[in-house]
């Protein structure tokens, strides 16, 4: 049995690759090396004899000790890749009076992929902002064109230069009238030899109003996902499919086995926002109603919660305080979108007569149709009655975008740092 080695061996930096895979036994400042294992008793050259073992459970270790030094290293022992997959390198003088030096090994950082993003005319501005993100993303154009008759005239430009390249579309289905042209650009893009493709739809569009409460209601978010489900698979398997808070979670079952769906949230931007306000430490979250709080509750659930609830009597629904105390808070309402804004304006006035301080509100996707954004003013300080002090929205929507931009209280944030770092998965 070797004989013990023992050196001081610096903690990590909070977040290294060695902090998150070393085993517990390596936390420590120092380590006692113990091999509990036999020795190989192989001779690699003459006066050299190697050692491997076992330190701790999880902790194994490859030690070649000659006349002149002590060389050891460190790897998890669930396999035998130590060379690969090091986590230190010690080296030691066997002279007492020198003491052992520990070099710490991290495997190479994954590279980057290179992405080409494609874009319609709508997501221009969100796709440049995207690129802004990452030197990895490269934009493409496509020319959007139309025949005399109204139907598309699509072109995509050096189709064969992006052949064994990572692709991606970032889409924008406002209205039905555009969908048919960029699915005619989804489904031709795989078919170019691509790497692998993904469709970024930060906002999916149907299903938000549909109720299946009889015979003979159709479900176009089901006819939507089905034909996302049938885009072509590309040499790199089945398209990626990204989208934001989509409204009714039983629609992510609507989509088929061709796609792989990447449910993403637009609510870690709130959450950054609202720690860049001098009353952040006085911050209550409110939902509209029990659908959004189960949405959402597990992200927020650091903040003081209110829940607000809709009752009817007779022909009208009316918001009411379900539970929560908003008296002296800065409360902010939370919802995945907003239409004609009326469920949000009622919330407001229940808060703002149950004492809150100052009201705001955050939705992923601004709908806002026939500029019903107009309903909403700004409080200009007076108070939770006058207005609203902030009203987030994503850019999600470009074209509420253009219409709310620098417009009190309305303020974007923007999906594009977001968007960038899912297309390196």
């Amino acid at each position: 049995m070797a004989a013990a080695l023992s050196c001081r061996i610096p903690l990590p930096q909070p977040g290294s690759t060695l902090q998150r895979r070393a085993p517990a036994a390596l936390s420590g400042q120092s380590l006692l090396l113990l091999p509990r294992q036999r020795e190989d008793g192989r001779e690699s050259a003459p006066g050299t004899r190697r050692i491997r073992g076992e330190l701790a459970s999880g902790i194994g270790f490859s030690s070649e000790k000659d006349s002149a030094a002590h060389h050891l290293r460190i790897f998890p022992s669930s396999s035998s890749s130590s060379s690969s997959d090091t986590h230190l390198a010690v080296s030691s003088s066997l002279s007492p009076a020198v003491a052992p030096s520990v070099a710490f090994s991290l495997p190479p950082k994954r590279s980057r992929k290179t992405v080409c993003l494609f874009f319609c005319e709508e997501t221009r501005a969100l796709a440049e902002r995207v690129a802004a993100e990452s030197d990895a993303i490269e934009l493409r154009s496509i020319n959007w064109r139309t025949f005399e008759d109204g139907f598309p005239n699509l072109f995509i430009p050096n189709g064969q230069g992006i052949r064994g390249q990572h692709v991606a579309f970032l889409a924008s289905f406002s209205s039905p009238r555009v969908i048919f042209e960029q699915l005619s650009v989804i489904y031709a893009l795989p078919r170019l030899f691509i790497s692998s493709f993904t469709v970024v739809l930060p906002f999916f569009p149907t299903g938000t109003s549909e109720r299946m409460e009889e015979e003979g209601d159709v479900a176009t978010a089901f006819t939507l996902a089905r034909i996302l489900s049938s885009i072509p698979i590309s040499r790199g398997g089945p398209t990626s499919l990204v989208i934001y808070d989509i409204h009714a979670l039983q629609e992510r079952f609507y989509f088929g086995d061709n796609v792989l769906p990447c449910f993403e949230s637009g609510v870690p931007l709130l959450m950054n926002r609202l720690q860049e306000l001098p009353d952040s430490d006085n911050i209550s979250i409110a939902f509209p109603d029990d659908g959004a709080w189960k949405r959402f509750n597990t992200l927020l659930q650091h903040f003081p919660t209110i829940i607000c609830t809709k009752v009817r009597e007779g022909d009208q629904r009316i918001v009411r305080l379900k539970e929560g105390d908003p008296r002296g808070r800065h409360v902010v309402i939370v919802d995945d979108l907003v239409q004609s804004g009326g469920t949000l304006i009622e919330c407001q006035k229940v808060l703002a007569a149950h004492g809150a301080k100052k009201i705001s509100a955050y939705v992923t996707h601004g709908i806002f149709p026939n500029r019903s954004w107009e309903r909403f003013q700004h409080d200009n300080g007076v108070g939770p009655n006058e207005g609203l002090s902030f009203f987030w929205i994503t850019d999600s929507c470009p074209l509420t975008v253009k219409e709310v931009k620098n417009k009190r209280p309305f303020e974007v944030l923007s999906l594009a740092g977001s968007i960038a770092a899912a297309l390196q998965i």
